[in-house]
């Protein structure tokens, strides 16, 4: 009794803490440099052929951090947090000086390990911390911290005059949220192995088994290709077509923070629609955003422009959402390596699509690179709907 009451009593506060320390390695340290894209080439003109890679490379360091965080989360969560801290702040401070295209690269693959170890982490310390009826709506709720860590990175470029201070600034909230959610389960010992999902095992299933994550993962991976052109190239597109000025760059980002606002009620919609049709029901909606910004391109409107950015913060947070209730049903003994999984497949769909877009600029307009980013999406939706023995 005094266990349970001890989990309740401290949920509302651990759930708080993930999505802050969430919205800083994702919102900040991680997509941040999408963000500031428009800025930094304008700043350091040398940095402009190294964008797409750079942010390939963010993908990839996310990819291994969260390789690493597999092995080590379920066991020892408190060290993922601490890594997470350490890894997305020294990446912040290094993008903050870095002028050279080779040291901006290191840096930012340096912050995108924080993601990596974050969410993982903090999947085994929601489900020790929070009572089982409310782990889904918490889980989701802490995945939504990118939502507001987008929204305070748009805050920031709208009002930031240089590259400089305002990525010591975010390393200055990295180190503080990583602080936060570490600080409260310091001492806990209940936080290993996540114990809610457990009853949810499907029938004649193997907790562990790797063929249950092929589908979700090849999902994630086609997906996540789809939503690499927004993240990193969105708001160059935006304004390189005219549809928003240079210096309301931020209000992107911030329309896609409100947007993702939703992402907390991914759990409601996975309990009606189930995974794989709250999947579909996301992608879809990444899909049109894809579209929304290609219509904003050709129309030269930046309220399209803001509307599409809404909606793709929106599914993309309902995506991300859903990759880690999936993990935490088909691995319930080991739902912060199995988010890790997911959450890799996602990445490495990113990596290839920044990659690939960021060539593809050369052959293809904005309006027909959209588009292509939006088929993608579709497919990562038709892709969850495969059926494995």
């Amino acid at each position: 009794m005094l266990a349970t009451t001890h989990r309740r009593g401290s949920g509302l506060g651990a759930a708080v803490a993930g999505m802050l320390l969430v919205a800083a390695t994702y919102g900040m340290a991680r997509f941040g440099v999408g963000l500031f894209a428009p800025l930094l080439v304008a700043l350091r003109p040398d940095l402009i052929g190294v964008i797409g890679w750079a942010a390939a490379a963010q993908f990839t360091s996310y990819s291994l951090a969260a390789a690493v965080a597999a092995r080590l989360v379920d066991r020892r969560p408190r060290a993922g947090l601490v890594l997470a801290g350490v890894t997305s702040t020294a990446g912040c401070l290094g993008v903050a000086v870095a002028s050279d295209p080779v040291v901006f690269v290191v840096a930012v693959f340096i912050g995108g390990m924080g993601g990596g170890f974050a969410s993982p982490a903090l999947v085994p310390v929601i489900d020790a911390v929070v009572a089982r009826r409310a782990t889904a709506t918490a889980q989701s709720v802490v995945n939504s911290g990118t939502a507001v860590g987008v929204i305070g990175a748009g805050v920031v470029a709208s009002v930031a005059a240089s590259v400089g201070p305002a990525w010591v600034f975010m390393a200055l909230v990295c180190a503080v949220t990583a602080v936060a959610a570490w600080y409260p389960v310091r001492a806990r010992t209940d936080l290993t192995a996540s114990r809610h999902a457990t009853t949810e095992t499907p029938s004649g299933s193997v907790p562990g088994s790797w063929r249950l994550l092929v589908v979700p993962g090849a999902a994630a991976v086609v997906a996540g290709a789809g939503a690499a052109l927004i993240w990193t190239f969105g708001p160059l597109l935006a304004t390189g077509s005219g549809s928003v000025s240079p210096d309301r760059v931020g209000w992107l980002w911030i329309a896609l923070g409100l947007g993702g606002m939703l992402g907390a009620l991914t759990g409601v919609v996975v309990e009606r629609l189930g995974r794989r049709g709250g999947w579909c029901l996301c992608a879809g909606v990444l899909a049109l955003a894809n579209a929304g910004l290609a219509l904003s391109v050709v129309a030269g409107s930046s309220w399209v422009a803001y509307a599409a950015m809404a909606l793709f913060g929106a599914a993309y947070m309902g995506l991300s959402g859903v990759l880690i209730l999936w993990a935490r049903r088909i691995w319930p003994n080991a739902a912060g390596a199995g988010t890790s999984v997911l959450f890799i497949a996602l990445a490495v769909g990113q990596a290839l699509g920044s990659a690939g877009f960021g060539i593809a600029r050369d052959a293809l307009s904005p309006g027909p690179l959209a588009l292509l980013a939006a088929g993608f999406c579709v497919l990562g939706g038709l892709t969850a709907l495969i059926r494995t023995r």
